[in-house]
């Protein structure tokens, strides 16, 4: 079967492993209680790299339509990422100098957790967001928000009616997208003559470093380096000319790019030292990807060590979350209610349903406190900062936090 897959950017066919988490369901496809009886779909959760461009992918088992038209994730039930997305909306109107006069687009729009900020300053936004349930709650706040996938066809639509960006923000999407190539070529053409792009994405580099193998699940379908990342835009005619590491998701990059054509932006120092780094790394070579794969299986075994010690001790442990990057965790590791009696999660549209293949159940966040667990096991380990002071409570009865990336953590 492996001849047959090729890559999604190049086309070289693909058969180098760089990691096998053996097979899962869809991520975010939370079940009710009516579906407990019924059959879910597992797909493999095997991710290669391509030899020739080194993209790092999943093959396509599933399509995005069936993914994202009813998606249970909403981003404003994260105070931090709101922090993030209004600490956004700040530098870029100083640094560029955004005004009523432009139009920031933001695809993948969610449910307007980052486009509100920019219209409480009097700038026109515009939200494209395929999620119809999570469009709808966008608009209900007030946000022009398109319920439809982006990409070629979509730009030139909106292009032609003189809908183009002076600012084209794509936060956590372009992992997300199949076609990639009609994505990219789809921002050259909604692109304002000197507008910019933005787009952040967890940094495969620090991926690799950290062992977030979690962050494998089948919404996402390509994982990005800087220098694969910069291959891709300038096929297109978009040159990166600055970029951010950011600390978001355990580590991300924010690039900016450009018109190949525009000079007013030169290519900036962050972008050469970046692309320098990841060379010394062997980002460039495929010796350092094939190494990725025992980090993994190494993980899976410490996990599997601790849940099953602390249920011989008698410990309860309960869950913090319902994530995407969880259900990876849970499934690949065979976790259940045999070790974890339920999960927690502050999104009602989560609440009263149950995890996708570990089938545990989601409740309400007050259901720590009513049952004391020994052990809260931080699913969303990207935000346990703020989990750990907001469910501080578990302090009073001896309860203790856990983490599973990069390694097996107690506090």
């Amino acid at each position: 079967m492996t001849s047959e897959i090729q890559c999604r950017f190049c086309g070289s066919p693909l058969s180098d492993t760089f990691a096998d988490l053996g097979v899962s369901p869809l991520a975010n496809s939370y079940l009710k209680p009516d579906q407990l009886l019924g059959m879910e779909p597992f797909y493999p959760l095997h991710v290669y790299v391509c030899p020739s461009c080194h993209l790092v992918q999943l093959p396509v088992f599933e399509t995005p339509e069936e993914i994202f038209s009813d998606y249970a994730y909403f981003s404003s039930y994260s105070d931090s990422w709101l922090a993030h997305a209004r600490h956004y909306t700040e530098m870029m109107v100083e640094r560029f100098g955004l005004t009523a006069r432009h139009l920031v687009v933001e695809i993948a729009s969610n449910d307007g957790y980052l486009l509100q900020y920019f219209g409480e300053r009097g700038i026109p936004v515009l939200g494209i967001e395929p999620a119809r349930n999570v469009a709808e709650a966008a608009r209900k706040k007030g946000i022009p928000t398109l319920a439809e996938f982006f990409g070629a066809r979509q730009a030139e639509i909106l292009s032609a009616g003189g809908q183009q960006a002076d600012l084209l923000i794509g936060n956590n999407v372009l992992a997300h997208v199949p076609a990639l190539t009609d994505f990219v070529e789809g921002l050259k053409i909604l692109l304002k003559p000197e507008g910019i792009i933005t787009m952040e994405f967890p940094h495969l580099m620090r991926l690799m470093e950290e062992n977030q193998f979690d962050t494998i699940y089948h919404e996402h379908f390509s994982y990005f380096s800087f220098l694969v990342v910069g291959k891709i835009f300038a096929r297109y005619g978009l040159t990166l000319f600055d970029v951010e590491e950011l600390p978001t998701h355990g580590g991300s990059l924010r690039i900016y790019a450009r018109h190949a054509e525009d000079t007013s932006k030169p290519v900036g120092e962050r972008v050469k030292e970046l692309q320098e780094k990841e060379r010394k790394a062997g980002f460039d070579g495929m010796e350092c990807y094939r190494s990725f794969g025992e980090k993994v299986r190494a993980a899976k075994r410490s996990i599997l060590d601790f849940m099953v010690r602390a249920k011989r001790e008698g410990k309860s442990i309960a869950g913090y979350g319902a994530p995407a990057k969880g259900n990876t965790v849970l499934n690949y590791c065979g976790i259940r209610t045999d070790f974890i009696d339920y999960t927690v999660d502050r999104n009602p549209y989560k609440q009263n349903h149950y995890l996708p293949g570990s089938r545990i159940p989601i409740c309400p966040p007050e259901r720590v406190r009513e049952t004391k667990p020994d052990y809260l096991l931080i699913l969303p380990w990207n935000l346990k900062e703020e989990v750990m002071e907001q469910m501080a409570c578990i302090r009073e009865w001896g309860g203790r936090f856990v983490t599973f990336v990069p390694e097996v953590n107690i506090r």
